[in-house]
């Protein structure tokens, strides 16, 4: 047990209720969602999109919790008369009771405090952005095994603790299982920690109380602004760039039209990077620290790849079996990276040429006469850019197989079609995670701009039988790419998640058409 005092000595608050409880009671757990509950517990009151903590307090005082930490507002009068009336209902005694500004940061220092503040046992790395973060943290993982630093793994498609593979909630988990994590790392003798860092995850405070080592910025376009995200274009940047208010070190894509708006207000050290260097205004800096130049894109045996040398602050060559321009960026960014934690170029290089990350321009060996991928890609933005970097590889023809999201942005449906018709030769539209949505009224939305492109498409409402389409149909030369779901191992249907993982789904029609 660790007392409430040392939980709740770092953070600014008053104690409204049942203060005359010792200050050193020991607290048993932490807990956010009342159903978790136990007597001795201390429970954070959180106002969440779909339930508010704060209505759960009687609850949580019948379960016997020792504190609770509750947020300023206007029912605050409200919050506490339930739980004086719940625990004379009990018959207890009221529990110790902290008014705290905002409780998401609370319960973020709170995990912090309770865990032993494991951060600073690791060498912490995050990285935040809007495409690459993924790809850009299993490379540097990569690469810090390599030169035998033990690394673990916070992101989008899982947790990875030594050999422990743990499927993703969430890109940024909330800051208990985040601070659970790095306990569990630094206790089983891991020496450093990659994660993905997202805009909603510092807008949710699930990484405060932490310094990162080093924060990497990767690039920053318009996403994620909409209801239950964010408000703004501006809100995006602002919640960005929180990363480089706690970071020691930042490693900046300076080809980034946003980089400097990200920046504003840093208080770390800044290492650059890049290709172009056309970003940089500062006249001390010419070019970036970290430049790769003289790309090369290649084609061979059932791999499309690009190799490239760096120059500045490292002097090597690179080869990555991942297609296109954004992996020369991802790639240098964690050369970059590793750079600095003592990684030789050479060992580096062999990690890079290794370097595969399920669902990310992934190839799959279907056949020798043609080239299938499975990407993420699943906006506007990201189909764009994936189908761009694919064109400098001169397909005879690019065909993309896709869908969209139900229950989301009609827009992204309108603008996805769009894409696809302004970038692929042939287009196969087809169901994603409809949800709660008919599937053939979300194929219709896309079809109703991409018709307006383009006459070369068709409709196929299951995506297992659009796959056979395209292998059936396939021309020697093509390059066919399954975009929209990537890692994912699910279609969502009526509230009903149905196994469907993308690299089985493939190889199944494979071996049916006898390929």
């Amino acid at each position: 047990m660790i007392s409430l005092q040392d939980i709740l000595g770092g953070i600014d608050g008053e104690c409204v209720l049942g203060c005359d409880r010792a200050a050193d009671d020991g607290v048993s757990c932490l807990a956010a969602d009342s159903r978790t509950v136990s007597e001795g517990d201390l429970f954070v009151c959180i106002r969440g999109l779909n339930f508010d903590g704060h209505k759960a307090v009687r609850d949580v005082v019948f379960k016997k919790a020792a504190a609770i930490i509750i947020e300023e507002g206007s029912d605050t009068g409200d919050v506490k008369d339930a739980i004086m009336d719940a625990a004379e209902d009990a018959g207890i005694i009221i529990p110790y009771v902290y008014m705290v500004k905002d409780t998401r940061r609370a319960y973020a220092l709170a995990s912090c405090a309770y865990f032993g503040n494991p951060s600073a046992k690791l060498k912490t790395i995050a990285v935040t952005g809007t495409k690459g973060k993924t790809t850009t943290t299993y490379m540097i993982r990569s690469i810090l095994e390599n030169v035998g630093i033990k690394t673990g793994l916070i992101g989008t498609i899982e947790t990875i603790i030594g050999d422990e593979h743990i499927p993703a909630k969430n890109t940024t988990p909330e800051s208990y299982e985040i601070q659970e994590t790095l306990a569990k790392m630094a206790d089983r003798g891991l020496h450093a920690v990659v994660m993905e860092a997202s805009s909603q995850g510092f807008k949710m405070h699930r990484t405060d109380g932490m310094v990162f080592d080093i924060g990497i910025f990767t690039n920053l376009e318009k996403d994620h602004i909409g209801a239950g995200e964010h408000e703004s274009f501006e809100e995006y940047i602002e919640c960005k760039s929180m990363l480089f208010k706690q970071c020691k070190k930042a490693v900046v894509n300076v080809d980034d039209p946003h980089w400097e708006e990200v920046l504003e207000g840093h208080s770390c050290e800044m290492v650059s990077y890049g290709i172009k260097g056309e970003g940089i205004k500062d006249e001390g800096m010419k070019t970036p620290d970290y430049m790769a130049k003289n790309i090369q894109y290649f084609k061979k045996e059932g791999i499309l790849g690009v190799g490239y040398d760096v120059e500045g602050r490292m002097d090597a060559h690179f080869s990555v079996n991942i297609p296109g321009l954004f992996s020369v960026y991802n790639s240098l960014c964690a050369a970059a990276v590793c750079d600095m934690m003592g990684a030789s170029p050479e060992k580096t290089a062999k990690a890079l040429e290794k370097a595969m990350v399920k669902g990310r321009g992934q190839l799959v060996d279907v056949s020798r006469d043609f080239s299938f991928m499975i990407d993420y890609a699943h906006n506007a933005m990201s189909l764009r850019s994936l189908l761009s970097s694919l064109r400098v590889y001169e397909p005879k023809r690019l065909v993309v197989i896709f869908g969209c999201g139900g229950n989301r942005s009609r827009d992204r449906r309108y603008e996805m079609g769009e894409v696809a018709g302004d970038m692929a030769d042939f287009t196969i539209i087809t169901s994603d995670n409809p949800r709660f949505e008919e599937p053939e009224d979300i194929l219709n939305d896309i079809e109703s701009t991409l018709s307006k492109k383009t006459d070369r498409y068709v409709k196929i409402t299951d995506r297992k039988e659009a796959v056979r389409y395209a292998l059936e149909n396939a021309l020697e030369g093509d390059l066919i790419v399954l975009a929209g779901k990537g890692h994912e191992d699910y279609q969502e249907i009526r509230g009903v998640k149905h196994h469907m993982d993308e690299y089985e789904m493939v190889n199944e029609v494979k071996k049916e058409l006898g390929l």
